[in-house]
């Protein structure tokens, strides 16, 4: 069972689709990895997902359950950490009105987050004021369970530090806190929420398998621009995208000399290749045109495939036991609104708004 004296953990995933590599890197690794020290609450944020996505409730349903067989899959162990659905914790939706009132409108379309994704998703001004809304549901999902720590990908960090102004500004308004407190000083001054810190995985911003955009910067991973591989991918999938993989465009034989820098393969091979050695031997090689693309691609295949068919096969497994999975959900949910519970009490006393 978890250890409420252990410093407390928060993140999760809006779920659009099965987990992919990209996922891995950025945050995944780290919770994986950081059950046994800190307290773990996992969520998945199936409320955000409508904020795209919401005439299509039984996709947004199917993509949970599966993040959840994917968390389970890759080493989340429920015994450890809380898996739970965001759509099931009341106390989030009610914080997040009242934080809303805490965010001028200006700050939050600053927010880079939200222009990304205005953008990337052509959306244009065709948004729901819930699109707009969600960033302030991120900050709730966060600070109602009142984290020490939030492992995140590189984009989720204008959203952490949205999470961090509000908190200050929180603490300040209805505790009472000097403005001028240090961060790590504002619990300790009486304030309810504390100032996270970020967690970041040792890729940032994993790229994807096809070419650069317009401005030659090559994409990140993502299941909307078809260009990831998944953690539930076989060996036959994981083939056919490694080698459909862009590289250097301008090496157009094995004898050509080839360019390390900005090339998906090499990304690939130092973020996943376990054989450092071989990996630093064939690059110079590269360099030097004495070994071609498929044969380094045959060596990134064997070494992903490694990686995922262990966490393939797991999901394989749960896909047959979705009962154990929804009780997993149940019971990680409990625990979880038992914490959001205890924050939104804590709250509504520093806004003198419990009445009974």
């Amino acid at each position: 069972m978890m250890n409420q004296h252990k410093p407390r953990l928060l993140t999760g995933d809006t779920p659009t689709g099965r987990l992919h590599l990209g996922h891995w890197v950025g945050s995944l690794e780290n919770r994986v990895h950081m059950q046994n020290d800190y307290d773990c609450y996992f969520i998945i944020a199936n409320v955000h997902a409508f904020t795209t996505r919401v005439e299509k409730p039984a996709e947004i349903h199917q993509s949970t359950m599966d993040i959840a067989i994917d968390y389970l899959a890759a080493g989340i162990d429920p015994n450890r950490s809380a898996i739970f659905l965001q759509s099931e914790i009341g106390a989030i939706a009610e914080m997040t009105f009242f934080f809303s009132m805490l965010i001028p409108f200006p700050r939050l379309m600053r927010n880079p987050t939200i222009k990304d994704e205005i953008r990337d998703k052509g959306l244009g001004d065709n948004y729901s004021m819930g699109f707009l809304l969600y960033p302030i549901g991120q900050v709730a999902d966060i600070l109602v369970f009142r984290p020490d720590i939030v492992p995140v990908g590189e984009d989720q960090v204008p959203h952490i530090e949205m999470t961090r102004e509000v908190a200050r500004r929180f603490n300040q308004v209805y505790c009472q806190v000097d403005p001028h407190t240090e961060d790590a000083d504002y619990i300790a001054k009486g304030g309810v929420f504390p100032i996270v810190h970020t967690k970041l995985g040792r890729s940032k911003r994993l790229v994807g398998l096809g070419g650069p955009d317009a401005s030659g910067n090559l994409l990140k991973m993502s299941k909307s621009l078809n260009n990831a591989i998944f953690l539930s991918d076989d060996a036959d999938t994981i083939k056919k995208k490694v080698m459909s993989m862009y590289t250097d465009p301008k090496r157009l034989k094995p004898t050509d000399k080839g360019t390390i820098e900005n090339n998906p393969l090499w990304i690939f091979h130092d973020t996943f290749n376990p054989d450092k050695a071989w990996v630093k031997e064939a690059k110079e090689r590269y360099r030097n045109g004495t070994i071609g693309d498929v044969e380094c691609k045959k060596s990134l295949i064997d070494a992903l495939v490694a990686f995922i068919d262990p966490i393939r096969r797991r999901r394989l497994e749960l896909e047959k036991d979705l009962h154990y999975v929804q009780t997993v959900l149940r019971e990680g949910t409990a625990r979880a609104n038992e914490v959001a519970n205890t924050t939104l009490l804590l709250a509504k006393e520093a806004m003198r708004q419990r009445y009974f």
